[in-house]
């Protein structure tokens, strides 16, 4: 039986494809930006930095933010009926925005 070849972010090229005028430099406002426990965010790669980055399949998703751990924050989200638990650095996470 063939094995599958590459790793994790293997067949994102158009996933994590970034708008033209947002290549370049990273934002170190958003780098360095903080969450309240209980805050709402969607989970957005930023390419640019592969520190701190979720799985392709959770891209867009939004979750719940928990606490913080070290420089990252523990964000919970629903996925098929089952709560988990991604720890992401905050340049991939943008604040929800309520309607």
């Amino acid at each position: 039986m063939a094995q599958r070849v590459g790793g994790l972010r293997r067949k994102t090229r158009r996933k994590f494809k970034k708008n033209i005028r947002t290549r370049g430099k990273i934002s170190m406002v958003q780098y360095f930006q903080t969450f309240e426990s209980g805050e709402k965010v969607v989970l957005k790669a930023n390419t640019a930095v592969q520190k701190g980055m979720y799985h392709a399949r959770f891209h867009g998703e939004v979750g719940t933010i928990k606490q913080k751990q070290g420089r990252c924050f523990e964000v919970v989200i629903k996925d098929g009926g089952m709560m988990k638990k991604l720890i992401i650095h905050p340049i991939h996470l943008q604040k929800c925005q309520t309607q």
